[in-house]
């Protein structure tokens, strides 16, 4: 049965990759909700926006009334709910419009689709779903090297942001608890790949690298984070709200543990392979690596146990870290067009610059 699939935050970078995934891959179609903050672009869309399956509305989750009007108009069978604000060093800086967006934002479109939900006939109403995407960072950090995120590890959030997504799971189980709405909740690792917003640390690398600008690193550089290829990650957000059962939470992860200096080694040594002609003054890029003052409360790793979702819905990541490095290094060296309207600000008419 075909479906329609309703997206909040889907011009962010896992949230097109979604919609990428849904056009291309299936027969559905999506309406993508965005506000087109500084991190949604709608040249990351570019791909699939002339499909008829494909629709936009530019819109904020924290609007009740818009949002009653889109569930009414594009009567959708599924919620993935992707929008929120996602980077740990403006969680820091303006904790508030993390609270407004992951908390708020998330308990207004809750309401919308339990009203929505309410109208549908029984059939309608149990095949209804509800998936809530958030992140790994809800967990805390692991200090032992054995240790795993598993999908009942207590929450321990470090962050305003992390607290902030942890606030967001919670609403949407005691959503399915108290009222019924059927939910589904996924928590994965660092993603990374193409049309990823520069601020992010392996984008960051491989444009200031290209720039001959210093690569900024945390601390002394040994935080551990597990990275999943954000197109895997979108085969499994789509496996889960197709396959995934109501109440259940899934913790998808890439099998990639890696020392964020190392994924900088990474990134270097493939632009070492692909771009042997540097920035004058540049002898290695590996050189432009600069230590800096670590994060406030930087947690020291993560690391995902993706059994259940690999044993209860058979998926599993395609892409190594080795093969998804060299595709993202080579699709930045290849779309410069998309990130210089990024770096410039273009893409939405206001200047924007790298965080260094």
């Amino acid at each position: 049965m075909l479906k329609k699939i309703l997206i909040t935050g889907g011009a962010g970078f896992i949230g097109s990759a979604v919609v990428r995934h849904i056009i291309n891959e299936t027969p559905d179609s999506v309406l993508v909700v965005d506000k087109l903050t500084y991190a949604g672009n709608l040249a990351s869309l570019a791909p699939v926006e002339q499909d008829d399956r494909f629709s936009f509305e530019q819109v904020d989750i924290c609007d009740r009334q818009a949002l009653d009007r889109l569930f009414t108009t594009y009567q959708p069978d599924a919620v993935m709910h992707l929008a929120a604000e996602s980077h740990v060093d403006r969680s820091i800086d303006g904790p508030a419009a993390f609270i407004e967006t992951n908390i708020v934002g998330t308990y207004t479109l809750l309401e919308a689709a339990r009203a929505w939900w309410n109208t549908l006939n029984a059939d309608k109403k149990s095949a209804f779903r509800f998936h809530h995407i958030s992140t790994d960072e809800v967990y805390g950090d692991l200090h032992n090297s054995d240790d795993f995120f598993t999908e009942t590890t207590p929450y321990a959030p470090s962050s305003p942001y992390s607290a902030s997504k942890a606030g967001s799971d919670h609403l949407v189980r005691a959503w399915l608890r108290t009222y019924g709405l059927p939910t589904l909740v996924t928590n994965c690792s660092n993603n990374y790949g193409p049309f990823h917003f520069p601020e992010k640390l392996i984008p960051l690398t491989i444009l200031n690298a290209l720039a001959g600008k210093p690569l900024p690193v945390y601390g002394n550089g040994q935080q551990v984070r597990d990275w999943l290829y954000v197109e895997d990650h979108a085969r499994a957000l789509y496996r889960v709200v197709t396959e995934g059962v109501v109440g259940e939470t899934y913790n998808i992860g890439g099998h990639n543990e890696r020392k964020n200096l190392d994924v900088v080694h990474t990134v270097c040594a493939l632009l070492e392979e692909l771009v042997p002609k540097k920035p004058h003054g540049v002898a290695h890029y590996q050189d432009l690596i600069t230590f800096v003052t670590d994060r406030p409360g930087h947690d020291v790793r993560y690391a995902i146990d993706a059994a259940k979702i690999e044993r209860e819905l058979c998926w599993r990541p395609e892409e190594t870290f080795e093969s998804g490095m060299r595709k993202t290094v080579q699709w930045y060296l290849e779309n410069d067009s998309w990130w210089q309207q990024v770096l410039d600000g273009s893409y939405q008419g206001e200047r924007l610059g790298l965080k260094g």
